[in-house]
């Protein structure tokens, strides 16, 4: 059930074209719901897990969220045309910061509708990433309001490269934040099954990590 949940991550500065295979034969091993790499895999990944239920995500705007709108839209708009099925954007938490939300409502719009209004290739899961570590609980209340408007499928804890990743009580807070159509995905220092566990029944409904693998060994022990 739990590898449902799973988007098997490898989003390191020194991954390899072989460190992405391996992640792919381990998705498709596990069925785990997708991989996420970084844009310039994309097309690698698509390649891999051709044949297979598990899906492709990228990040945009990774992972600090400060490029401007038109970088988002491009690179989500490169990405999607490379195969990725999913697009998890960073908001510009500066401007989260400076309270300035015209500004971070535009940002996430853009990247929307590179997702939602792109007609040669269809529809795209779109995921916010808040990076909760430098967020106020106001703050993560009000860019979910926002993302909730603005019409995105979820919105995800961290990006991991933070101060700090996924906490169950941010979890819990953007659950209760966000629109009924809405889901969370918790991501950053999710490392263990008992961790996974604690996310989900926080709200949570998709994870984010890269111990993919050996949460899956727990669970098979647990068995």
């Amino acid at each position: 059930m739990y590898n449902s949940y799973i988007d098997h991550t490898l989003l390191g500065a020194t991954a390899k074209i072989s460190d992405i295979k391996k992640l792919c034969d381990e998705a498709k091993q596990y069925s785990f719901k997708a991989v996420c790499v970084n844009p310039c895999y994309v097309r690698l990944a698509k390649e891999q897990l051709k044949g297979s239920n598990v899906l492709v995500a990228t990040v945009v705007g990774f992972p600090l969220g400060a490029n401007t709108f038109e970088m988002k839209k491009a690179e989500a708009l490169d990405a999607i045309k490379n195969g990725a099925d999913e697009i998890d954007m960073v908001v510009n938490v500066g401007m989260v910061k400076d309270h300035n939300w015209e500004y971070v409502r535009r940002d996430i719009e853009k990247v929307h509708n590179a997702c939602k209004m792109n007609i040669l290739f269809g529809k795209k899961t779109l995921k916010v990433i808040l990076e909760t570590c430098y967020l106020t609980k106001e703050e993560i209340e009000e860019v979910c309001k926002i993302a909730s408007e603005v019409g995105a499928d979820f919105v995800k804890t961290s990006t991991g490269f933070g101060t700090g990743g996924a906490k169950v009580e941010d979890v819990k807070l953007m659950k209760e934040s966000i629109s009924p159509s809405m889901e969370v995905k918790a991501s950053g220092g999710i490392r263990d099954l008992a961790t996974l566990k604690a996310m989900v029944e926080a709200g949570a409904t998709r994870i984010g990590c890269s111990s993919s693998v050996k949460i899956m060994e727990e669970l098979g022990e647990e068995k």
